[in-house]
């Protein structure tokens, strides 16, 4: 299925879900709080999308500890896919003792945060502060669990930046990124000279670059003001003109996207860390992979998610715990490891195993330094209301009509304008 017809049925459902959720209500049982007893057999059940690092060695961690205990873990093929998900059933019944978040739709959800256990107190102060006030709900309660934050760098392909003429080494390519402009030349120069794209996907910058404004679809007190912030129309406009000729696809996540990272046909990517996982992943085969300590524009933080668990749910005693143990600072540097989920915990920080460590994949990328680096340059943390997710899909989408050349720039920004006032 493509990523077009994933976010259609993503919002379709959520259309029906806030209804139910309006319905269900707080549905959370005292009896589910309750503490579980440390002897009784009892199955975890855990839903996450993309890639945690949560692997199965590492759940086996848990329940070699726990012999008690047996994790169920599945994982939904988008973020989108488990949104709608999450909707359909939050307050009902049907969703996992411990549930994935994206910080996309992590403001929306926030509006149902009484239909969720709280975090216990004592964890309180674990997580980056910015991470942890985003999950504070109106009564002062901590009602998630946070993962991994997204400081972005730039990944890339040595032996097609060297075809194309172009420095290789991670120092000398990040010196070719420090700005948009100079990103959107360079990737020009690798199209003219090789005929073929530089960047995997338009929508990936368009991503970059809305997480460098601290104020796109909604203000702070929730007032609209997406169509007319001229940030947003600029950013916009710099993709269609400036990404989408120098770009693979349109968007990320589809087949051929997926399985284009093998064959080459891009040369570079905007990267946070849990990319790096998935890159390996698809290209287990695939040697010229590095990464340059560089974002354009200085920083920027794409992703990074929470586990939540419901109040209603079968075993919140145990989830509680596993998700206490998921994201401690520990557990967090082997989920990186993994994965490349860079931690929220400022205590992982001070360990060698994160900062020395280093990705044989990426031509032993010390990626745990570039996390650091590039989580200190991150200077904004965009305001995201209840519809961000709404009003960002549809401008993505925007730019994908114009990618695959339905509408023309003026056209498909005038239709994302008329279906913003629709939402």
């Amino acid at each position: 299925m493509s990523t077009r017809a994933l976010r259609r049925g993503a919002a379709a459902v959520s259309a029906l879900a806030i209804g139910g959720l309006a319905l269900a209500g707080c549905s959370g049982s005292d009896d589910a709080a309750q503490p579980a007893d440390p002897d009784a057999p009892v199955e975890i059940t855990i839903s996450t999308f993309n890639d945690f690092g949560y692997t199965d060695e590492l759940l086996q961690e848990y329940m070699d500890e726990h012999p008690n205990v047996t994790i169920v873990h599945n994982k939904a093929a988008t973020s989108n896919d488990a949104r709608a998900n999450f909707f359909q059933k939050l307050g009902n019944t049907g969703l996992a003792d411990i549930e994935a978040v994206e910080i996309d739709w992590f403001s929306e959800m926030m509006q149902y945060a009484d239909l969720l256990a709280p975090v216990p107190a004592d964890l309180e102060g674990r997580w980056l502060d910015w991470k942890e006030a985003a999950a504070t709900d109106a009564d002062g309660n901590l009602v998630a669990y946070g993962t991994d934050i997204g400081p972005q760098a730039v990944c890339y392909r040595e032996d097609l930046f060297e075809s194309a003429g172009l420095p290789a080494d991670p120092a000398e390519v990040a010196g070719l990124f420090t700005t948009w402009d100079d990103f959107f030349t360079v990737g020009q120069e690798y199209v003219d000279t090789t005929g073929t794209p530089f960047i995997d996907s338009a929508n990936s910058v368009l991503q970059g670059l809305m997480n460098q404004i601290e104020v796109t679809y909604e203000e702070a007190d929730g007032t609209v003001v997406a169509t007319e912030n001229p940030d947003v129309q600029e950013a916009y406009e710099t993709v269609v003109e400036k990404a989408v000729p120098i770009a693979a696809y349109a968007g990320q996540w589809s087949e051929d996207w997926y399985a284009s990272m093998a064959n080459g046909e891009f040369a570079a990517m905007l990267c946070p860390g849990w990319m790096h996982g998935i890159i390996a992943g698809e290209a287990p085969d695939v040697d010229g992979w590095n990464i340059a300590d560089v974002f354009p524009g200085g920083g920027g933080n794409w992703g990074g998610s929470y586990l939540v668990i419901p109040a209603n749910g079968e075993n919140v005693a145990a989830a509680q715990e596993l998700a206490d143990w998921l994201t401690s600072p520990e557990t967090q540097i082997e989920a990186f490891v993994n994965a490349g989920t860079f931690p929220s915990q400022p205590d992982a920080y001070e360990s060698a195993d994160l900062t020395g460590f280093t990705n044989p994949y990426f031509n032993d990328a010390p990626t745990g330094e570039i996390g650091i680096e590039r989580a200190e340059a991150v200077t904004v943390s965009p305001v995201k209301g209840p519809k961000y997710f709404q009003f960002h899909d549809a401008l993505q989408n925007a730019v994908t009509r114009v990618f695959d050349g339905i509408e023309d720039e003026q056209t498909s920004w005038d239709t994302w304008v008329a279906e913003v006032s629709a939402f």
